[in-house]
């Protein structure tokens, strides 16, 4: 499964931005990927990781602007349709997990 979480802060003032720049460090220290500008997604392992990781998300939202997440399986996001643009063949971006012991 997938956590997106989608966002559109404010960044008016010198306080917004900093906001805003914590918020972003805090998704990518999740381990969030940008998907595309104000959208991040990560992998989660079922429902209760994904509950988990929105509480963690719920201690770094800033006071103000509009913060979401949309929970969506893996069959779902992989039926995305690309209308332009080609989607990211980064290793991160990937479900599978490999272990190497």
């Amino acid at each position: 499964m997938r956590l997106m979480v989608m966002f559109d802060l404010p960044v008016e003032t010198a306080e917004d931005r900093k906001a805003y720049r914590q918020f972003r460090k805090a998704l990518i220290h999740e381990g969030f990927l940008m998907m595309q500008e104000s959208i991040y997604v990560r992998v989660t392992t079922n429902q209760k990781s994904a509950d988990l990781l929105e509480s963690r998300i719920r201690k770094a939202l800033p006071s103000d602007g509009l913060v979401q997440t949309l929970r969506v399986t893996e069959k779902q996001y992989t039926s995305m349709k690309f209308l332009i643009g080609e989607a990211k063949t980064d290793v991160k971006n990937r479900d599978d997990k490999v272990i190497v012991l």
